[in-house]
């Protein structure tokens, strides 16, 4: 059984994260492409002070074997929260199962998947 704090690994950083993606998505609705929300939470974050890395490439393992292509994830944040953005009408198991796949594979721990698509921002929270 996992340990109990592992469920709030990160806890005040993704809370900050979230807070961040709230006030995008107030300010833009809906209707954009990703980039636009990638370029605003962006820039939302550098007002709240929060370091992050854009399309920062990661390493992805099969077993003990290092696939020479990168994956490159929207934002890592404080080397620490893997964030993916997407602006569908909804998320579905589909990405979920990929961000847990990306998180497994780079060995990072913590994801978010946010979803500026809907009419309220979508937030999904994963911890390996």
């Amino acid at each position: 059984m996992k340990d109990m704090n592992e469920k709030w690994l990160y806890k005040d950083l993704t809370k900050e994260i979230i807070s961040a993606s709230m006030e995008v998505h107030r300010e833009l609705g809906s209707g954009f492409l990703e980039y636009v929300y990638e370029e605003a939470l962006c820039y939302e974050l550098n007002l709240r002070e929060i370091s992050f890395e854009r399309q920062k490439e990661l390493d992805i393992y099969y077993k003990d074997l290092l696939i020479p292509r990168k994956y490159k994830p929207d934002l890592i944040v404080e080397n620490k929260v893997m964030v993916e953005i997407k602006a569908t009408s909804g998320l579905t198991k589909v990405e979920e199962a990929q961000l847990l796949n990306y998180l497994k594979a780079t060995k990072m721990r913590v994801g978010l998947l946010l979803n500026f698509g809907a009419k309220s921002l979508e937030v999904k929270r994963r911890i390996l």
